[in-house]
């Protein structure tokens, strides 16, 4: 069964929320690799990545700094560095956030029920440390191979070009 309603999906099961009033969990899985306190993680990113990254925060439409890009290049967690999106999957959604329609590859993301804000959606969070990226939505109907569109904050990647790869 998918993580979305009555559609069959080859995508992994949200992990249910883990708080009563419906948050999102924050226990880390047990493939996490990045564990930090949550002082490091504030002297290392900005207000605005913490705020994302580190307490499920969402940026401005429009404001980021990929949501209109067309780089050819692998995203990264800003956070870790792992390798979450590349820029062959990403398409232009028009809605003010980069928009991807898979990730790098199974694994590299993990999912969770989001029940917060009156709304019933799939979270999307690195695997590596833990930190929020956005939401993936289904049948939207944008005709991407998926039918999914992965939001993701521009804050919560790093874009490495394709020519500065392997550097």
């Amino acid at each position: 069964m998918s993580i979305f309603k009555n559609r069959p999906k080859p995508m992994p099961l949200a992990v249910p929320s883990a708080e009563p009033d419906g948050s999102t969990a924050t226990t880390p899985l047990e493939h996490n690799q990045v564990e930090k306190t949550d002082a490091q993680w504030r002297e290392e990113l900005t207000p605005e990545a913490y705020r994302v990254l580190r307490q499920a925060g969402t940026e401005r439409p429009y404001t980021g700094e990929y949501w209109d890009t067309h780089t050819r290049g692998v995203y990264q967690c800003r956070a870790c560095g792992t390798e979450l999106f590349t820029s062959n999957e990403k398409f232009d959604s028009h809605c003010g956030w980069p928009s991807f329609w898979a990730p790098l590859a199974d694994g590299t993301v993990r999912y969770i029920h989001d029940r917060t804000m009156g709304m019933d959606r799939v979270e999307v969070r690195c695997a590596t440390c833990d930190s929020h990226l956005g939401h993936v939505f289904d049948g939207e109907g944008y005709g991407t191979p998926t039918d999914q569109r992965y939001c993701i904050n521009s804050v919560s990647l790093k874009l490495v070009p394709a020519d500065d790869a392997g550097k």
